[in-house]
């Protein structure tokens, strides 16, 4: 297999901010990441949930997990939480995690409620990008991974709203590749199926080949350590 970006295999020592990780693929992906020897950085809204993954998780290899409560959705916030991050070195991955679903259809269409997946599922990807893009740009070196979804791929029955806001992080992931390949940086979009989580917890329909967070967690870490762009799974 080809490897279209530089492998991450040996996460000794490496530090990973994840942001929307108080939660289902996000929290499970902090954890697998610390049992490998990373630093995880973890930041939400849910500052308790943050603070209970730390309590949960003792010092790895003398690395302790930090807990850093944000709102994607303000970006002055972003900002000031970067820039205290990176005051205590340097990152080597950011994850965006974070991510806003209630189903929608065109016959209850919401507009209040459309706008907020924007804000949370894309908008606060960029505002994170805003922050964290100099950073990678100075040193060469790092990985931005974004949690995109299947459901990005084409339009789904109840997905009026979250669908969208899907399609345009698989986009806007696909851009960064082009534009930050040959400067040595990795730039990989995750495209879960149905994955059990708080956010399909209210789904009133089958959901067909649904994981665990824990498996979702693996295969993200597998397409990490084979370069891979696009992470799909089941």
């Amino acid at each position: 297999m080809m490897a279209l970006n530089p492998r991450i295999t040996d996460w000794h020592g490496l530090r990973v901010w994840l942001v929307g990780a108080s939660s289902g693929i996000g929290e499970a992906t902090a954890s697998a990441l610390h049992a490998r020897g990373a630093q995880v950085l973890l930041s939400a809204r849910n500052a308790p949930a943050l603070q209970a993954f730390v309590a949960a998780h003792p010092p790895s290899h003398g690395m302790p997990a930090q807990a850093w409560p944000m709102d994607v959705t303000d970006p002055l916030a972003v900002a000031e939480t970067t820039r205290r991050i990176l005051a205590q070195g340097p990152l080597d991955l950011v994850v965006y995690c974070a991510g806003h679903y209630h189903a929608m259809q065109a016959t209850s269409f919401d507009l209040a409620d459309a706008l907020r997946h924007q804000q949370i599922n894309y908008v606060g990807a960029l505002n994170l990008l805003d922050a964290v893009l100099p950073h990678f740009l100075s040193r060469r070196a790092g990985h931005i991974s974004l949690v995109s979804s299947v459901a990005g791929f084409r339009g789904l029955p109840k997905s009026l709203a979250y669908g969208p806001t899907k399609a345009a992080l698989i986009n806007l992931a696909e851009a960064l590749y082009l534009d930050l390949h040959d400067l040595g940086l990795g730039v990989s979009v995750i495209n879960p199926g149905f994955v059990a989580t708080p956010l399909t917890a209210g789904n009133d329909f089958t959901m067909p080949a649904l994981i665990s967070p824990e498996a979702a967690a693996d295969a993200i870490l597998q397409g990490w350590a084979q370069g891979q762009f696009d992470i799909h799974f089941p």
